[in-house]
Order: C-alpha cells, then structure tokens, then sequence
C-alpha cells in the first residue's frame, strides 16, 4: 500500500522554506510515520498543532524531540539559539496570546530567523507598549498579537513604520465570538498597510514575515 504522505522535499529549493507539517488533524500514526521519514534522512521537521495527548505518544518514540505545550509546536530536534540580531518582534496583547505568539516564534526559529517576544503589551496597559517605542523600531519587521476587540496592531500600526503583521486570537467573552470581531477589527484598521492573518494562525504571520525577509537578501 503507498503511503498516506507524500514529503515535499523540494519546497526549499522552490519557495526558500521547509515543509512544515500541520498536526491536529493527522493521527498519531500518520504523525510517527511522518517523524520516522524524517528520522531516517536525519533531518528536522516542524509538525505545528500537535495535542498534547499526540505529543505525548510522540515524545516516548522520540526522546529528544521539542514539544511547546502553550503552542502545540513539535519539532523532532530541539533548536540551538539563532546568533544574530534579532529581525522580528512578536508582540502579544496579554498572556492569554501567548500559545499563538509562541507559534510565531518558534517557527521563525526552525526557520532560521532571530525573534524576540514581548509579552503583555495590550491596550489596558498601553503604558507597557509605550515604554517599549524605541525597542520595537529596531525590528525588521513586528507580528501583532491579540483577541478581545483587536484593537493593538491599530495602535502599534499608528505608532511604528514597519511592516506589520495582524493576527487575531481566539480570546474573549461573548461577542468576541472566538477571535471574529478581532479578525473584522483588524480588516477595517484605520492604521494604513497592516496585515492580516487568520484567527490563531501565528504559523501563518511567521511564514508571512518570512517571505518579506527573503526579498530582503
């Protein structure tokens, strides 16, 4: 019988990226299969959504492999710290963003690019943002974080120039409506040329941020 997957292992010579693997709704036998694939070129992968019962299993097949639990981010070899000056800021409007925040940021990692995350910076404590003005214009390029109203990639979009991604969170009571009335704020920003990704998607803000670095080089 052919296998269920078929490896794309020449996305990086056309897109300048690995194939990253989505994990929530592959079984954990699709999952081990996949790892031992991998395992038996010695290479790394990305598997992004994996729950923690799934990472469980994986982790006593893989001992040394990385699980983030916040963010369900799995990779089969944990990563050595990226040298360099760090290119992308990841900015989370409270610490209930942080699982997609980590998301971000741990797939800017595999991929090779040096981001810092800066947690709890929302709008109830907007001073928090403020005190970091001068830090945040170092960064190529800023993801914004966050649910309830959405209103923080407006903010930081009137305050700073760079490129800047939006993502919205499934965070908040009642007619936050599981991360759509950010998703609709963050489309109608009166802050000129954000970016906008899915609801939770941090996976998708760092592929994003990464194809604007690569016409960079």
């Amino acid at each position: 019988m052919d296998k269920p997957f078929i490896i794309d292992y020449d996305r990086k010579q056309r897109l300048g990226f690995d194939e990253v693997i989505y994990g929530e709704a592959k079984s954990i036998n699709l999952l081990l299969g996949l790892l031992a694939e991998y395992e038996s070129k010695n290479q790394n992968v990305l598997i992004t959504r994996v729950q923690h019962k799934k990472a469980k299993v994986l982790l006593k097949k893989h001992h040394s492999a990385f699980f983030d639990k916040e963010s369900g981010i799995f990779m089969l070899k944990p990563l050595k710290g990226n040298e360099g000056a760090k290119r992308i800021g990841i900015i989370s409007a409270g610490s209930s963003d942080i699982g997609v925040a980590n998301e971000a940021y741990y797939t800017l990692s595999y991929m090779g690019i040096s981001a810092e995350l800066i947690h709890d910076v929302g709008v109830a404590g907007l001073h928090r943002l403020l005190s970091r003005i001068e830090d945040l214009r170092t960064y190529d390029i800023l993801i914004v974080v966050a649910g309830f109203e959405g209103a923080l990639p407006t903010v930081v979009g009137g305050l700073l120039p760079q490129p800047i991604i939006a993502v919205p969170t499934s965070v908040g009571y009642g007619t936050a409506k599981n991360g759509k009335t950010a998703l609709h704020a963050m489309l109608t920003s009166c802050a000129n040329g954000i970016t906008v990704v899915n609801i939770d998607n941090g996976y998708g803000a760092a592929m994003g941020a990464l194809r604007m670095l690569n016409l960079k080089k």
